[in-house]
């Protein structure tokens, strides 16, 4: 395969990349840095990539494909409220199995984690105290005094 500046540019993007860009993000991110690249090459340099081997495809079930640079057995962690993508090591999973798929050869199993990053959880935790304070009678109390002293 030749190393064109186009094949170059995405291979810098990809580098230790591990936020699973779509193939449209990664053209955003290119044409800036190359102006008059196309949507065709970004498509047609990332499925080169993966028949080498250099580059996982994810379907994460939420629409666009995700490519992974990542080449080591991982799974992945979903967050369903700000849709951030992240790689998850399971350390000690049972051995999973297709019970009744007669006549199909299992190539791959992938799980996917569904849940809410910390950042979300931290930011849901914050709203949920600010509710819980604006709802709060002696709260409420306090700002009745002070509407009255003034």
């Amino acid at each position: 395969m030749k190393l064109t500046p186009q094949r170059q540019l995405l291979f810098n993007l990809l580098h230790e990349n591990d936020s699973h860009p779509t193939a449209e993000s990664l053209f955003e991110i290119a044409s800036k840095q190359m102006p008059g690249i196309s949507l065709r090459t970004i498509y047609q340099t990332l499925g080169e990539l993966a028949e080498m081997g250099e580059l996982q495809l994810v379907d994460l079930g939420n629409g666009a494909t995700r490519f992974d640079p990542n080449m080591g057995e991982h799974q992945h962690f979903v967050c369903d409220s700000c849709g951030a993508i992240h790689d998850v090591d399971i350390t000690s999973a049972p051995r999973l199995r297709a019970g009744s798929a007669d006549g199909f050869a299992v190539e791959e199993i992938g799980v996917v984690f569904h849940g809410r990053c910390n950042r979300c959880n931290l930011s849901n935790q914050g709203k949920l105290e600010s509710q819980q304070i604006k709802r709060s009678p002696g709260l409420q109390a306090k700002k009745i005094k002070r509407v009255k002293s003034n």
